[in-house]
């Protein structure tokens, strides 16, 4: 088992914002998302996290709570988590109903994943400082976290929210509550909030060059601030998300993320700063490929290629607790269901330790092949003997 020591066995799941080309019928995009989660279901994946975005044309989920009750319907054991809800978007008193409503409806099948809200064009529209979300994203989970404990009502005013004498009406399914994780991207601010609060953290900020540096010193940043705060934090609730497409092989790989690897690296050079290409640059699909799989912002290529670019990662963040891979539709639906299939029977082994008993049986039974060989001769050299013996015995 390669993972990381003190991690234990890797979980694995699928970040699904979800990333579509605008160009293409949404309402079939949203239907073949719903039935990749089945699949993943099927798979046995461990999570799937939905996103909350309302700009930009390709992030077209703007609820991960309605996302996450369609996928209830269809699926039976998968952990379903927003990825993430953006709390200065909304009043914390609906927030915290809206979890504890889905923790019954899934039956206790939720990771409520918060942040701030990625895209500026998001809060443009309604009004809001970009600058001021991360400092509202605080206060929102402050008052969060006091709903959801249900100890008594709430009381709180800030510039933004009021709440007078606030409590949530319907408890949790899950005891001692749903799990909360704080998103991070590229800044210290969600680490340090998993830290102070005791809560998981979800790294979406990528693994590329730049990104990669901000990862290794992320769980240095929470844990410190939960030392501060007199919190305990864990290594196996880190998710860290990354990017790729695997095929049988590398030349299959390449070939297919010519469906859409370069709309989805076009549209991230619109609202992030990450520049793997550069406006209109004619570059062959080859070189892009080349170029993503040398930064390290994802990998494209085989199982062994996948397992390698897993296994960087946790070396060089010391380890965490689950892998994400994003829905990005570099590729089709159906070259993006084989992929999944191909994770799971030659990726997922090799980081969970599912096959050891089996390898170490077949090991054991190898080394002593030759005295099991000459005992099951022997053992069929006795039975016809006594068989013989037998029929001679009724032929007198």
């Amino acid at each position: 088992m390669e993972a990381h020591p003190g991690t234990g066995p890797l979980r694995f799941g699928v970040f699904l914002p979800p990333y579509h080309n605008p160009r293409r019928n949404p309402t079939l995009a949203l239907e073949q998302d719903l039935r990749h989660v089945q699949e993943l279901d099927t798979l046995g994946f461990h999570q799937v996290w939905f996103g909350e975005h309302h700009s930009g044309g390709y992030e077209v989920g703007p609820s991960p709570e309605l996302m996450i009750a369609a996928a209830a319907q269809r699926t039976q054991r998968i952990e379903l988590c927003s990825g993430v809800i953006s709390l200065p978007y909304h009043h914390p008193l609906m927030v915290a109903d809206r979890i504890n409503f889905l923790d019954h409806m899934t039956r206790g099948r939720i990771r409520i994943g918060v942040g701030p809200g990625a895209l500026v064009a998001d809060s443009q529209m309604m009004g809001m400082d970009y600058n001021l979300l991360r400092p509202r994203m605080e206060e929102s989970l402050d008052a969060l976290l006091e709903l959801l404990a249900g100890a008594g009502p709430v009381d709180r005013k800030t510039e933004w929210f009021t709440l007078e004498d606030a409590r949530v009406q319907l408890g949790s399914y899950q005891h001692p509550g749903v799990p909360i994780t704080v998103a991070a991207a590229m800044s210290p601010s969600g680490p340090k909030l998993a830290g102070k609060y005791g809560l998981g953290l979800l790294s979406v900020g990528g693994t590329g060059d730049k990104s990669i540096e901000l990862l290794e010193k992320t769980w240095e940043i929470t844990s410190r601030e939960a030392v501060a705060h007199d919190r305990t934090v864990d290594r196996r609730d880190w998710a860290i998300v990354g990017n790729m497409h695997i095929a049988d092989t590398y030349a299959e790989a390449v070939e297919q993320t010519r469906y859409g690897l370069r709309d989805f690296m076009e549209y991230r050079h619109v609202v992030t700063p990450m520049k793997m290409i550069e406006p209109g640059e004619e570059i062959e699909h080859e070189e892009l490929v080349r170029r993503v799989n040398e930064s390290g912002y994802g990998c494209i290529g085989d199982a062994e290629q996948a397992v390698a670019y897993i296994r960087s990662l946790l070396d060089r963040t010391g380890g965490f607790g689950t892998f994400l891979t994003t829905a990005h539709d570099w590729a089709d639906t159906e070259a993006t269901s084989r992929m999944y299939r191909l994770l799971v029977r030659d990726v997922f082994p090799r980081f969970t330790g599912v096959c050891e008993p089996l390898l170490e049986s077949y090991r054991w039974t190898q080394a002593r092949k030759e005295g099991f060989g000459q005992r099951f001769a022997a053992g069929i050299s006795n039975a016809t003997k006594d068989y013989e013996q037998t029929t001679a015995v009724r032929a007198d």
